[in-house]
């Protein structure tokens, strides 16, 4: 009798807070900021998952002023991002998500102290080439929402979603019929992570 080629993967909600200084701490560099964030460690913040980078700013003076964050992403590739900070005292999200930061600057020095954290988007990994999603069983948090299964990485083509519900002791088995759903450029999961995380942790099974 042949074996199964169906491979499963385990994942845990992140569930680090949102934190406006978990990358760099509050400060006004001329250039280059100091990655000495809560999460940062020897130059490095690093996330359990991958997550969406903020700027805040305590000032109102530093409008049109950018941000350009360095690091890798799920895959270990380098990515970077530009935040432009806006004209209050306020936080900005981007749009990217970073595994690790190693390096941030800022376009001219700031009128008032600049942050950079990260906010409750998370994302991660479920395999890495081309494969067939074929179900997930999925245990929930007290807070329901959405999981977003995405191909080509965490910014990638939406191929799926599944709704997740508001009760920490509800499961849910999910089955897709047929041969599954096909992801050409690997497997890729986005949700809101931190203290409203929408699963408490999941397994994903794909061939």
């Amino acid at each position: 009798m042949a074996g199964s080629d169906i491979k499963s993967v385990f994942i845990e909600a992140d569930l680090n807070a949102a934190d406006n200084a978990s990358v760099a701490a509050a400060a006004q560099p001329n250039t280059d900021f100091t990655i000495d964030g809560t999460d940062a460690s020897g130059g490095v913040a690093t996330f359990a998952a991958a997550r969406i980078l903020t700027v805040t700013t305590a000032g109102a003076s530093d409008g049109t002023k950018t941000v350009t964050i360095t690091g890798t992403d799920l895959d270990g590739d380098t990515i970077t991002e530009t935040i432009t900070l806006p004209g209050s005292a306020t936080t900005t999200a981007g749009t990217k998500y970073f595994k690790t930061v190693t390096a941030a600057e800022i376009s001219a020095q700031p009128a008032a102290n600049v942050s950079i954290g990260h906010a409750a988007g998370a994302a991660d990994v479920v395999f890495a080439g081309r494969s067939r999603l074929k179900g997930a069983f999925i245990v929930n948090s007290a807070t329901g929402g959405v999981i977003t299964f995405l191909t080509n990485g965490s910014a990638g083509t939406e191929i799926m979603k599944l709704g997740t519900v508001a009760s920490a002791t509800a499961e849910r088995d999910v089955t897709i019929p047929s041969e599954g759903l096909m992801f050409d450029q690997g497997i890729y999961v986005t949700y809101t992570g931190g203290t409203d995380e929408v699963f408490t942790n999941m397994t994903i099974f794909h061939a």
